[in-house]
């Protein structure tokens, strides 16, 4: 019964037969390689592990002196990063209520992160207008790059040679990490100094998405590392906007926002397809499933939720936060 009610909202992920024997375990022992994994963190200075069809939560580690700004779950769900205020910290997520890395170097907040497709290093991006790039055998910092204003947002390109990021001054970085140069190949300017919020490029490198503080959202196809050809613009709310995510099968765009909303768009016509509004306060983060057909969201309001976006429906609804949750990371692919 329990196997019908996971399939039922993750239909793509099959776990393993019982004489199956893949590797790893997740949380509390129990595998992992075959699991979803959801995590959630916020301004109560906890990251949860939660049962995603059950609603409780499995785990929960003590972040420390801060909030938690952001959470990355490794591709082959091994490790969990979570970044604040200047923290960041490495879980290994088989095992262990304590980091396994503390990588220290920025010296103001930390607002992005992220691992590369092999799990071999990984890249940070901070208001101390810095993005750093960490070998995971290693506590130190393997390279910086410095931009010209306070770092909001980073995406690492689907080549793993690139950074795109978004800054406070309004601009889109692009950054080649094949030269030793520490200075951007490509700057974009969209809308003057007004700051961009969050950068998403598709996993075909087909479009890349920036959307900034007056809700605006734009839309380029990145034909070189130094050319980015302007695709389309468009207002997605009537309040800032915190968080645009493309979607794993290119397809549709979600945009969340201190309307209390997330909308989701067609990436065909960038129209609208769903407008998800149960949550009471600012949603601050969003995740796909990974067959794109699910969409879990974190809020001001203490919660976290799952739709079902072709109905948009909630399905589950996740409460175990004592403060704002600004921050959610689903890994549900099969290993």
């Amino acid at each position: 019964q329990k196997r019908a009610h996971f399939a039922a909202f993750f239909p793509h992920l099959h776990r393993s037969a019982p004489s199956e024997r893949p590797e790893g375990r997740g949380p509390r022992g129990t595998r992992m390689s075959n699991q979803v994994i959801l995590v959630t963190a916020g301004y109560d200075h906890k990251v949860c592990f939660w049962d995603a069809t059950r609603r409780c939560i499995l785990r929960t580690l003590k972040f420390g002196e801060s909030q938690v700004n952001a959470l990355a779950i490794s591709p082959n769900k091994r490790y969990l990063c979570a970044v604040g205020n200047p923290f960041v910290r490495i879980w290994d997520i088989e095992s262990g209520n304590q980091p396994i890395i503390n990588f220290e170097g920025h010296s103001g907040n930390v607002v992005a992160c992220g691992f590369n497709k092999d799990v071999t290093w990984l890249y940070t991006g901070s208001e101390d207008g810095t993005i750093k790039c960490w070998d995971l055998r290693s506590p130190v910092v393997q390279r910086t790059y410095v931009n010209k204003s306070p770092v909001n947002a980073v995406a690492l390109h689907p080549n793993q040679a690139e950074l795109i990021s978004g800054d406070q001054g309004g601009a889109v970085n692009v950054w080649d990490l094949t030269t030793q140069a520490l200075t951007s190949a490509l700057e974009l300017v969209p809308d003057g100094e007004t700051a961009i919020r969050s950068v998403t490029i598709a996993a075909d490198a087909s479009k890349v998405v920036a959307g900034n503080n007056n809700a605006d959202v734009f839309v380029w196809e990145p034909a070189t590392s130094t050319n980015y050809v302007p695709q389309h613009r468009f207002r997605a709310h009537d309040k800032y906007l915190l968080k645009a995510v493309l979607s794993p099968d290119t397809r549709s765009l979600v945009t969340t926002s201190a309307d209390r909303t997330a909308k989701v768009w067609s990436t065909e016509d960038w129209e609208i397809k769903q407008t998800l509004g149960l949550h009471q306060r600012w949603v601050w983060d969003a995740a796909f499933s990974a067959d794109s057909n699910y969409l879990v969201t974190a809020s001001s309001d203490e919660s976290a939720r799952l739709w079902n976006l072709e109905t948009g429906d909630v399905i589950k609804h996740y409460t175990g936060h004592n403060l704002a949750v600004t921050c959610v990371a689903l890994n549900d692919n099969p290993a």
